[in-house]
């Protein structure tokens, strides 16, 4: 897969980085989001030093649950116990 090269804006500063070619969305719309969340928070709070809403936003994002990228593992134990039982019924 072929790597691009971006240059992303967040907080006021500008950062030369490499990715896949897939993944240049993926890196673009966290890039934006991380933007709004400062703007958001620059709003809220009486705070204009960039690096603490940096602080403050990547906080925030690093606390929210993650279960979008939680694996399934109920399914995958049930599949196993499954497959468990029916080697068991072979021997």
């Amino acid at each position: 897969m072929a790597k691009v090269s971006l240059k992303i804006d967040i907080a006021g500063r500008t950062y030369p980085i490499s990715v896949l070619e897939s993944e240049m969305e993926k890196v673009l719309s966290a890039a934006n989001a991380l933007n709004s969340s400062i703007e958001a928070l620059k709003k809220h709070y009486a705070i204009n030093d960039q690096q603490d809403l940096l602080a403050m936003a990547s906080l925030q994002y690093l606390m929210k649950p993650k279960t979008d990228s939680q694996p399934d593992l109920s399914n995958i134990e049930r599949m196993l116990n499954d497959l468990t039982q029916e080697a068991s019924d072979l021997i």
